[in-house]
């Protein structure tokens, strides 16, 4: 369904901006181009709304459990 595919986008987004944020963190680098900080402002607006919705709390193992568990439920919406 489109629900669970912008869940399952969405989580995939957040794990990718929170990995890369940590990447950089650990990297040190401080100075940055204007298209660096253009990106950093949209990973920073991405992540800030990303963390409003359930996403933030799930991970790709409790995605899988769960569809697994409603597969025999045939679902259609």
């Amino acid at each position: 369904s489109d629900t669970l595919n912008h869940f399952i986008f969405y989580l995939q987004v957040y794990q990718l901006l929170t990995d890369l944020k940590q990447q950089r963190k650990e990297s040190g680098k401080t100075k940055q181009s204007s298209g660096q900080q253009n990106l950093n402002t949209i990973m920073y607006e991405t992540l800030k709304y990303i963390s409003k919705t359930p996403c933030r709390y799930q991970s790709p193992e409790t995605v899988r459990e769960f569809l697994v568990a409603m597969k025999d439920h045939k679902l259609t919406k």
